[in-house]
């Protein structure tokens, strides 16, 4: 797709005009507080992969409401000082995938921690977190499960999740709470500045493209899925525009970055029609951290930087929490 959305210049100077509900820091303070009322209890089962310089650990601990939620955390094989953490949340429709998917962070040192996403996972990787809240009428997908109440909508529960699995990972023994990350890819990259405003202590935040960011200009630009279940839920619900929006701003990686702390490294995409570039900027210029950047990719869709912005990732990473090797030994020093 040729470049459709506003110039390089106006992206770096574009400020969303979504506005930030009255009630957002009270309305998160109070969604942790009840959910931290149930035991974390974190319970890590070592399972077998085939892979010789990894190991894996099935992950089951208590998210939004006391509900079980899975992970995976992986490891190199042999460690036994703790390492530097990477917490990472996936992408839309996908879920936490077979043990052996994710080979990278760990081989280059890192604790990973990957959230399985309540009751997603049959879009293109597996998932084995249900969902058992259910919602009032909503678009297919998940973008409109409870978008008439804040305290219904079904991100309220997800990004509750990720800030559990960011407890629960820290609770490991050979995870550095100390040294903690977090990283995601489109609705990963949503998840990633939602905990970034919500967990104070992060030494880096790295969301890729990121969706779920300044919603009234993405439900209006683009009419790709998945912001598009927004637009056909308020064709059918015409008088519902004005709730809509009132529950989505709780949730806007817009607020939230505005909340954050750690440095961080965007990425986004000029012909990205999925979360078009101006929605990435939106959070990116809000971002209050102690240092930023981004980097554009002029000529790629929703696939962002791919494998380039990991090259990218791995450096920055290593300079701010530090690579280890399996004994725990640190190979950089923290930037």
């Amino acid at each position: 797709m040729a470049l459709f959305d506003l110039p390089l210049d106006k992206l770096r100077a574009y400020r969303s005009a979504a506005a930030e509900p009255d009630g957002f820091d009270p309305f998160w303070a109070q969604t942790l507080a009840e959910t931290r009322g149930h035991d974390l209890d974190a319970v890590f089962t070592r399972v077998p992969t085939g892979l010789t310089t990894l190991e894996t650990y099935d992950v089951t601990y208590s998210g939004f409401g006391g509900h079980r939620v899975k992970g995976w955390l992986v490891l190199p094989a042999g460690s036994t000082e703790p390492l530097p953490l990477l917490v990472e949340f996936v992408g839309y429709g996908g879920g936490r995938g077979h043990a052996h998917s994710h080979l990278l962070w760990a081989s280059a040192g890192f604790a990973h921690f990957v959230m399985d996403t309540r009751g997603q996972g049959s879009g293109w990787s597996s998932g084995d977190t249900p969902d058992p809240v259910g919602s009032a009428p909503s678009s297919p997908g998940f973008l409109t499960r409870g978008i008439e109440d804040p305290r219904e909508f079904y991100y309220r529960r997800v990004f509750t999740d990720a800030v559990r699995a960011v407890e629960a990972a820290r609770s490991h023994p050979l995870a550095d709470g100390t040294r903690t990350a977090v990283t995601g890819i489109s609705q990963g990259g949503g998840i990633t500045l939602a905990v970034a405003g919500l967990v104070p202590d992060l030494v880096a935040v790295a969301p890729d493209v990121p969706f779920l960011c300044d919603f009234p200009r993405a439900a209006t630009l683009t009419d790709k899925n998945p912001y598009r279940e927004i637009g056909r839920y308020l064709a059918v619900h015409r008088d519902r525009r004005a709730r809509a929006f009132e529950t989505l701003s709780y949730f806007d990686g817009v607020h939230f970055a505005a909340r954050a702390t750690a440095p961080a490294l965007f990425s986004t995409a000029l012909e990205d029609d999925v979360c078009p570039p101006s929605t990435v900027f939106a959070a990116y210029n809000a971002y209050a951290g102690s240092s930023k950047q981004i980097e554009v990719y002029d000529f790629n869709g929703h696939d962002g930087g791919g494998p380039f912005q990991q090259v990218s990732q791995l450096k920055w990473f290593a300079e701010r929490l530090g690579a280890a090797s399996a004994d725990g030994s640190s190979a950089t020093t923290q930037a």
